[in-house]
């Protein structure tokens, strides 16, 4: 992409003029140089490294003339749009010529051992990427050899089927398959052996079971940690109270855990959008900043995406960072960070790599169109590799926040925006208890309808629960806590087997998080084998909340709805009953 496309004034370094460093100090330090000028590159890339250490200034290297040996992709060479004279230049300034080059000029070495280094270096070079290929293809081929003696012993037992001759002649044809190929045949190999046993049978589901081995192995490990610091394996410490446990308001539950949590990690900081000097807009780090100082809970600008790429680089340096997103709703501009690098940075370095981040916001109900959003189907479909929270109140999210902390995976934590000032009874072991993950709590008990749920809907479910008391149906409310991970031992499935009934409630859009847990609770849990009645629903409308109260009320569940709900649900399973 030519560069007047891709940048104002076709020059980076002239667009941020104006943040270049002033005489206090403000602002970076910006730098050009030629692609080409390796020396003088050498020397700039020295100096600036040193000036930032030295200083705490960032810099900017601004690295001209470069030139593009290759295309993109087979698809999208460069020269389709680049001029001849362009591409003559190119050629020209290639960076291997114009290195050899200074080395001759440097006296170095001549031109005749620069030509018979690039000798070497090209035999070099063929070599890496013959021995890489053998290492690729060699075990490739000692599978197809074991899939065709599964073949000579199948075709032994068969010899008259045409579909198997059919198969063997296309892994005949396969010079050098994927591996991925040999598994297509060999499976499509087993429809055709249906339900016989023979050896060569048994032998095929071996074959089979080893490349799904192999599979998961490659492709679907490390998604989450599997280490002893893994957010699953944190040692569960319930929380203790006592006659002289104090009620506190929300905020102040979880200001007093922060507190704790800051004195006992040296590694932790805390940042984000008026976190630093008012203590955050519902006042989780009221007096943190002064008590702690400005280098460990600090305010940062509005721009959700570097927040999160602080945040991102913090963890991946041994730090703690609890990175703040002011709303749910402006997670929306920070989703790309979480999704791209930071839920895939352990998958995609095969364990390698870690960044246990802690993404703080609030969201649910509120008033307004951008403060009331709960795209929580978003969210769990963008950040599978990051664990998701839901507390349903403040002594919940502190003990969240504990298992987090103690934890090496990364996690979104989605605190209630309307309970900071409700009232709560603060543990006595504040700073100590755990919440564990993936483990719903049964809040009420029931027998005629479950009633699945979390966050800020446990209070509308409760309310809505009270309004049916006079009817007589018995409804069992579930907290699921956790989204990601959702349900590990099955608490849900075990009471649809006792009610027969299910509501999946929750603010999001139609279709979004409710989907997710219908199927988790009727694929995954196998739950549809308990059901009496349809599996129903319960969301937000699909479009986001008007302003005030009554947008609110006509917009997102309320208790009224879940009366309707679960009565109809009830009545026309048993009618007259009630």
């Amino acid at each position: 992409m030519p560069r007047e496309y891709q940048t104002t004034k076709g020059n980076i370094s002239t667009v941020l003029e104006g943040f270049r460093l002033n005489e206090k100090e403000q602002g970076f330090e910006i730098y050009v140089e030629k692609c080409w000028n390796y020396p003088a590159l050498c020397e700039l890339y020295e100096m600036a490294a040193e000036k930032i250490r030295s200083n705490h200034i960032p810099a900017i290297v601004h690295v001209e003339d470069c030139t593009q040996q290759l295309g993109h992709s087979t698809s999208g060479s460069h020269e389709r749009y680049k001029s001849p004279e362009r591409l003559a230049w190119e050629r020209e300034y290639d960076c291997n010529k114009v290195m050899a080059r200074w080395i001759v000029d440097a006296g170095l070495a001549t031109v005749t051992e620069v030509e018979e280094l690039e000798k070497k270096a090209t035999v070099y070079v063929k070599e890496c990427r013959d021995r890489a290929w053998r290492a690729y293809n060699d075990p490739i081929k000692l599978q197809k050899e074991a899939l065709v003696g599964i073949y000579a012993q199948i075709l032994s037992e068969d010899p008259t089927n045409e579909h198997i001759h059919s198969l063997q002649k296309e892994i005949g044809s396969l010079m050098n398959p994927h591996y991925s190929e040999l598994v297509k045949n060999g499976r499509q190999l087993l429809f055709q052996l249906k339900k016989r046993t023979g050896t060569g049978a048994k032998a095929l589901e071996a074959w089979l079971d080893k490349a799904r081995n192999i599979a998961h192995k490659r492709y679907h490990s490390h998604l989450y940690s599997s280490s002893k610091y893994a957010a699953l394996n944190v040692p569960v410490i319930p929380p203790t109270y006592s006659e002289s446990s104090p009620i506190k308001n929300g905020f102040e539950v979880l200001n007093y855990f922060f507190d704790l949590a800051l004195e006992k990690h040296q590694e932790l900081f805390a940042f984000g959008e008026d976190v630093g000097k008012i203590g955050g807009v519902n006042q989780g780090f009221m007096g943190m900043q002064d008590k702690y100082g400005e280098t460990r809970v600090f305010d940062t600008g509005i721009r959700e995406w570097t927040i999160m790429g602080q945040a991102i680089g913090m963890a991946m340096r041994g730090l703690r960072p609890i990175a703040e997103i002011q709303y749910l709703d402006y997670l929306i501009y920070g989703l790309a960070p979480l999704s791209d690098d930071l839920a895939t940075l352990r998958y995609r370095s095969n364990g390698m790599q870690q960044a246990p981040a802690i993404i703080r916001t609030r969201g649910h109900r509120l008033e307004g169109i951008w403060h009331s959003g709960s795209p929580i189907g978003m969210i769990i479909n963008s950040l599978r590799g990051m664990y998701v929270l839901t507390p349903r109140n403040f002594v919940q999210a502190a003990g969240m926040y504990n298992t987090m902390l103690h934890s090496d995976d990364p996690a979104l934590i989605i605190e209630c925006l309307n309970g900071y000032r409700l009232k709560e009874k603060m543990p006595d072991n504040i700073g100590e208890y755990t919440v564990p993950l993936g483990v719903p709590e049964v809040m009420s008990t029931g027998t005629d309808v479950t009633l699945v749920t979390y966050g800020s809907n446990i209070r509308i479910a409760l309310e809505g629960m009270k309004l049916l008391e006079p009817t007589g149906i018995s409804v069992e409310l579930i907290d699921v806590q956790t989204l990601l991970p959702f349900d590990l031992e099955h608490i849900i499935v075990e009471s649809l087997k006792k009610t027969n009934r299910i509501v999946f409630m929750d603010e999001d859009l139609p279709g979004g998080a409710t989907g997710f847990m219908m199927r988790e609770v009727l694929e995954v849990q196998g739950g549809y084998r308990h059901l009496d009645s349809p599996p129903v629903t319960l969301t937000a409308k699909a479009h986001r909340p008007p302003y005030g109260s009554d947008g609110d009320y006509f917009s997102k569940p309320s208790p009224e709805d879940v009366y309707e709900t679960i009565f109809k649900l009830m009545d026309e399973a048993e009618p007259g009953r009630f």
